[in-house]
């Protein structure tokens, strides 16, 4: 019989009992997927990992604290005989075979009635891979399968079941290998893409041709007037029941004016949800080395607009309280204004001396970071020629990742 391919079925366990020998980490892998799919599962063992005992404390699991019987199968509709001991395996196995049971092999294959596929599931699709007996293949094969369906190339577009409205999805720092793959997905499955320049490019490129991308830099000009025709393009095009990707750089709420929106498309009556993106304040400072926050230096990190200078009409930043702070301070479309808010931090009462990092192009070819302290910083953003965008990390942290530079 070995000479026969299996013949691949699913299996609904949902509600069924199936019968799980042994309690080692062969049963601690298995045990989860059956319970994914709402198989009533009992274990019999005479022990459990720490793992399984937890499952069993709360009450998704039966113990059967002792070593098998084949009365413990009357009643399965699946069994995996996932012990260490040879001759124990072979009762299983022998005892499902007497009653019909499809039984797993976990020391043998060859004397299984069933083999356990490499599983994964996107967006209603299972995939199953059995490689003959070879489950590192048949992971390999699992996991390009699902890579395909989460990009979009594998299954058109418009075979899966989608729901016309807008997607806001959160490109991340700039490195297209940093965007979820979530965001990924959705971008491949849209009609309709609605772009900033700071999302990554690259990924437009990969969209199938009969998508519609509308480029952010071309609309009318002037923040207030570019919003409202971003909403009305957004809200006009999912009426016309299209699925639409609103792509942004970073994440669609830090600094995205993304809840607006959220806000134009509720008032139309049009569904939106959310994925959100590694937002560049943390991000890029990692990227770059720096951590925003580190034992006994900072126990906070305050992130910023710098959009606009301290002391604007219109801004919404209280200067002299961040200065009084002892944490990191990072500060976002802040290169124009970088010297008005270095001023501010000191007349707050920071020192000259507090290290300062400007992370210029981060995650990008491109990349670079200039240090300096807020004393300097205004010449010495003139000296290196920094432009946006760039991350600015102002505080203690910098210097755990630059000592020698600070020392």
């Amino acid at each position: 019989m070995d000479d026969f391919p299996p013949y691949p079925s699913g299996l609904r366990l949902a509600g069924r009992p199936v019968v799980v020998v042994g309690g080692g980490h062969v049963a601690q892998r298995r045990v989860p997927a059956l319970l994914a799919v709402g198989a009533v599962v009992t274990v019999v063992s005479p022990e459990v990992t720490p793992a399984l005992e937890g499952l069993v404390g709360a009450g998704e699991v039966t113990w059967v604290e002792r070593g098998f019987e084949e009365p413990d199968l009357d009643g399965a509709w699946y069994a995996i005989a996932a012990t260490d001991d040879h001759d124990a395996n072979e009762r299983v196995s022998a005892a499902a075979e007497e009653r019909r049971i499809f039984c797993v092999r976990a020391d043998d294959a060859t004397r299984a009635t069933a083999w356990t596929p490499a599983v994964g599931r996107h967006a209603g699709v299972t995939v199953a891979v059995l490689g003959n007996r070879e489950p590192r293949r048949s992971a390999a094969v699992r996991d390009e399968i699902l890579e395909g369906l989460r990009e979009g190339t594998i299954v058109a577009r418009h075979q899966r079941d989608r729901q016309a409205g807008v997607v806001l999805v959160g490109g991340g720092p700039g490195h297209p290998d940093l965007m979820s793959v979530a965001g990924r997905k959705a971008l491949m499955e849209a009609d309709v893409v609605v772009a900033d320049r700071l999302a990554p490019r690259e990924l437009l490129g990969e969209l199938p041709s009969d998508v519609e991308l509308i480029d952010v830099a071309k609309l009318p000009r002037g923040r207030s007037a570019q919003q409202e025709e971003i909403n009305r393009v957004i809200v006009e095009r999912a009426l016309e029941g299209k699925l639409v990707v609103r792509f942004k750089g970073g994440d669609n709420f830090v600094f995205g004016r993304g809840y607006e929106e959220v806000l134009a498309c509720r008032e139309a009556g049009v569904p939106v949800t959310v994925i959100p993106g590694l937002t560049s304040p943390v991000a890029v400072p990692a990227v770059a080395g720096i951590p925003v926050t580190h034992r006994g230096v900072a126990h906070e990190f305050t992130v910023i607009s710098g959009h606009l200078p301290p002391g604007h009409p219109e801004s919404l930043v209280n200067w002299a309280a961040v200065a009084g702070m002892s944490g990191t301070v990072v500060l976002m479309m802040a290169v124009h204004n970088a010297p008005a808010i270095a001023e501010a931090l000191m007349d707050g009462g920071r020192t000259g001396s507090t290290p300062v990092a400007v992370v210029c192009d981060g995650t990008m070819p491109g990349e670079r970071t200039v240090l300096s302290t807020l004393g300097s910083l205004a010449k010495d953003i003139e000296a290196e020629q920094v432009k946006a965008p760039a991350i600015i990390v102002v505080g203690g942290v910098v210097a755990v990742a630059h000592p020698q530079h600070f020392s």
